[in-house]
């Protein structure tokens, strides 16, 4: 299972990243079942805050979200080709249903309140997947954004308990998720799902990640 940032894959609406994924989930697919949920990206979140704006519910920005999400997934289906499975799906079961194929299942988001990382820790835990890559813009989990702390420290390796004490102030609205939130993290506790956050700015690093030769580890907890 790979989850990919929405703001790794489409940026600047450049069509050559979605291009360089596919070509890594293609060599990958050659021996593994591969499932991929995508996100949103700068583009989901502007559209969140024009109908925030407009007096939206948070369900409803969510949801606008979402739609986002789900043309992210159309354009990478559309990169991989015949290596995909051509739709979409919308829920669990589908994207269940559609990996029996032995084809490349991308997906977007499913329902208000959770954030496509969530989605991919849920699926992750729906298909019995072995590991969940999670593709972000920064090398790893850090104790506080790296991008504004040159003195952030990276985590080699975490548990699921200890990233629900990071976040336990932490306020959730639509298209402002933290690295992981709490469903995500919550999920990959209970079954023991073997996550590597890492920096997914190089579609090559999927292979990295995968060999566990870079980013953060997160350790089910032993108790």
């Amino acid at each position: 299972m790979i989850t990919v940032g929405g703001s790794i894959i489409i940026r600047d609406h450049d069509y050559k990243k979605f291009q360089d994924y596919a070509k890594v989930l293609k060599s990958m697919a050659a021996e593994h079942q591969i499932m991929v949920v995508v996100g949103g990206g700068k583009t989901a979140r502007d559209y969140i805050g024009i109908a925030r704006d407009l007096g939206a519910s948070e369900a409803l920005c969510d949801d606008i979200g979402i739609e986002v999400t789900r043309l992210n997934a159309r354009l990478l289906i559309t990169a991989l080709g015949n290596d995909a499975y051509p739709r979409v799906p919308h829920n669990f079961a589908e994207a269940l249903e559609f990996s029996t194929t032995g084809k490349i299942v991308v997906m977007g988001g499913t329902e208000p309140a959770h954030s496509t990382d969530a989605v991919g820790s849920i699926l992750a835990e729906f298909v019995g997947a072995d590991l969940l890559l999670n593709a972000t813009s920064v090398d790893g989990l850090y104790d506080k954004d790296p991008n504004k702390y040159s003195d952030a420290k990276m985590f080699p390796e975490i548990t699921p308990k200890e990233m629900m004490g990071m976040l336990a102030d932490k306020e959730m609205k639509a298209g402002t998720y933290e690295f992981l939130d709490k469903t995500a993290i919550q999920i990959i506790a209970r079954s023991r799902i073997k996550t590597v956050i890492f920096n997914g700015e190089n579609a090559e690093n999927l292979k990295k990640a995968f060999n566990n030769n870079m980013g953060t580890l997160i350790k089910p907890n032993i108790e």
